[in-house]
């Protein structure tokens, strides 16, 4: 027994030290949480995750605790996200880039947890135009898709080797089939659902560590889902962010 032990402890520090799984851990404040559109949470929320990497392969675990009691949730997590995905690229010149994944979304205390598969396309190109596809596969059984495009200036400021500052800016806009309408907005028909913008400032500390502030700008589209009150009245949000992210 002590010889086996003894060989699964070599085993994993010999493949910490060849640094073949990369980990990141994160934690995020933000003033609100905003998802597809969807005012989860009208006031400041705490968001924290972990992930591991292995090659192309990336398991994660992200939790959003409440930090108000604008939804009588104050000091609680109210929501947990488990995922796998597989990362690469395809080509000669390595610029189609693939993922494919699955998310299990976890309510505690709340009937209602689903699943969603999802694959994704990006072009190494400007603008970094990318496709991802969410297919619900669990309780609400529809189709969200997701158009993205983003750009990054690096370097807008730098001291030395350890401190860089870039810049971020995405767009992205989203649709959801008439399935996936029905179950978030009741509202029966396919339609384009939310338009979002962003803008991120990274900041490189070195030794893995990354500060990065953000501003956000999300819009609901669609006349019929601006007029759903599913996730309250409000229709335009903006809202800022700071991130805090440590790789090792």
């Amino acid at each position: 027994m002590l010889i086996v032990f003894s060989t699964v402890v070599l085993t994993v520090s010999t493949v910490l030290a060849e640094k073949s799984i990369e980990f990141e851990m994160t934690a995020d404040f933000y003033s609100k949480y905003i998802w597809r559109g969807q005012n989860i949470n009208d006031d400041y929320a705490f968001q924290t995750g972990l992930s591991a990497t292995y090659k192309h392969l990336t398991a994660s675990v992200w939790g959003n605790l409440d930090l108000t009691e604008i939804n009588n949730n104050r000091g609680e997590f109210t929501e947990w996200d488990y995922s796998l995905d597989y990362s690469d690229s395809i080509g000669k010149d390595g610029k189609i880039g693939y993922s494919v994944g699955i998310i299990n979304y976890h309510f505690p205390g709340v009937v209602g947890d689903t699943t969603e598969f999802y694959w994704g396309l990006s072009l190494d190109v400007p603008l970094s135009p990318s496709l991802t596809v969410y297919h619900d596969i669990d309780n609400v059984e529809g189709t969200y898709a997701c158009l993205g495009l983003s750009h990054a200036i690096e370097n807008i400021t730098k001291s030395g080797k350890n401190f860089t500052v870039d810049l971020e800016l995405g767009a992205s806009l989203g649709w959801g089939n008439s399935s996936y309408n029905r179950a978030y907005w009741s509202v029966d028909e396919s339609k384009l659902n939310d338009l979002a913008f962003s803008l991120a400032l990274p900041v490189e500390l070195g030794g893995g560590w990354t500060v990065t502030p953000s501003f956000n700008y999300v819009t609901l589209v669609n006349d019929d889902i601006r007029d759903s009150d599913a996730f309250g009245t409000d229709s335009d949000f903006f809202f800022t962010g700071i991130s805090i992210s440590k790789s090792f």
